[in-house]
């Protein structure tokens, strides 16, 4: 607004530009109330269409605009104060304003992009379709921080900092901030290979042969990754750790796999055949085996007590619950096959060889003296 009109005979009044400072707070008061009423009968339309955005947008505009709204009224009714009494604290009126109106814009683009968010997700899975929440996590991330690290320079550059000679600081105070924060960066940077390679994504189990690390993600941050362990206890890992671990993903495994031994009596080693041939019908007639995958039942050795005979194959589930109760039902037909070829399972015996002409007539007895 043109300064010199607001210093006019007309605003020079006491009794006019107190007024007209209480008009434009009123007018400020009346806008954000019209544009609350406008933006709820926009959302009932937006809500009747399939469009994530203009929800998104909505939503995201609520609070900013209101703000902005105070901010453009407060600032011309200070001008006008200003044209009036002259007070220096009215200096910093303009870069107030234009700091906060910055303040608006960024608020207005981080709820937009938080929003966006949550409607991609909610409408994914109302169709049904996968989410792959790690790389949208990253993604709305990176974006967020844009965001605002565009405003900061911007701000900074409004406020008469020159934004070369701020990132010139930058480049040398980094430095030293690499060193006194290096293991802060290391978790970050961790973190960012977490995003761009992904071994791993929310909802996945892990675990690492190398530490005692093992359950649920729940949450990949850029410092921390918190995992659930089996015991319901959360488990905050440091990025950078993974950068130096083996991390197993039972996840994403394909099949399941039931490798287990057998053992029968070596009286019973003529019906072996017959066993291991009975054994690999029942599996290749299992519905639950993928008989893609490797399926072998071999005679494999002869132990002390038994000759055994073992199972190598591979489940269709990979379910941990679903898997277990197929082992269960595998276990105990093979237990059957073996129980109709009349033969048993073996157990650690020993055998005890008497000569001919031994006899044993009584037991020995022990005199043992008081004393």
């Amino acid at each position: 607004m043109n300064i010199d009109f607001l210093q006019s005979d007309f605003w020079q009044s006491d009794s006019v530009w107190a007024t007209q400072v209480f008009a434009v707070v009123f007018i400020a008061l009346l806008a954000d109330f019209v544009q609350r009423r406008v933006l709820r009968s926009l959302a009932k339309r937006f809500e009747k269409t399939r469009n994530l955005w203009d929800d998104a947008l909505l939503e995201a505009i609520r609070r900013p605009l209101s703000l902005l709204i105070w901010v453009v009224g407060i600032s011309l009714a200070a001008q006008i104060a200003a044209a009036q009494t002259e007070a220096e604290v009215f200096a910093i009126v303009e870069p107030a304003r234009d700091v906060l109106v910055i303040i608006a814009l960024t608020w207005f683009l981080v709820r937009f992009i938080r929003q966006a968010e949550g409607n991609i997700i909610a409408a994914r899975e109302t169709r049904g379709d996968p989410v792959d929440r790690t790389t949208l996590d990253a993604i709305v991330k990176l974006l967020r921080l844009s965001v605002i690290i565009t405003a900061g320079l911007v701000m900074l550059q409004t406020l008469g900092f020159s934004i070369s000679g701020v990132l010139a600081f930058g480049g040398v105070g980094g430095i030293a901030v690499g060193f006194a924060a290096r293991d802060l960066l290391a978790n970050f940077f961790g973190g960012l290979m977490l995003y761009l390679d992904r071994p791993f994504s929310v909802g996945d189990w892990i675990r690492s042969p190398d530490r005692e690390i093992e359950g649920t993600v729940e949450h990949i941050g850029w410092r921390l990754t918190m995992i659930r362990t089996f015991d319901k206890r959360p488990l905050y890992v440091p990025n950078s750790v993974f950068a130096n671990i083996a991390v197993e993903n039972p996840s994403r495994m394909t099949n399941r796999r039931i490798y287990e031994t057998f053992g029968i009596r070596y009286d019973d080693i003529g019906k072996m055949s017959a066993i291991t041939a009975g054994v690999e019908t029942m599996l290749k007639k299992h519905p639950a085996i993928d008989t893609a995958q490797t399926l072998m039942v071999n005679f494999v050795s002869c132990t002390t007590s038994s000759v055994d005979f073992f199972v190598y194959t591979f489940t269709k589930t990979t379910v941990w619950v679903e898997f277990h109760t197929i082992k269960q039902d595998i276990l105990l037909k093979i237990a059957d096959i073996i129980e109709q070829q009349g033969a048993e399972m073996a157990f650690p015996t020993s055998t005890v060889h008497v000569p001919d002409g031994v006899v044993l007539t009584h037991a020995p007895t022990m005199n043992i003296e008081p004393g």
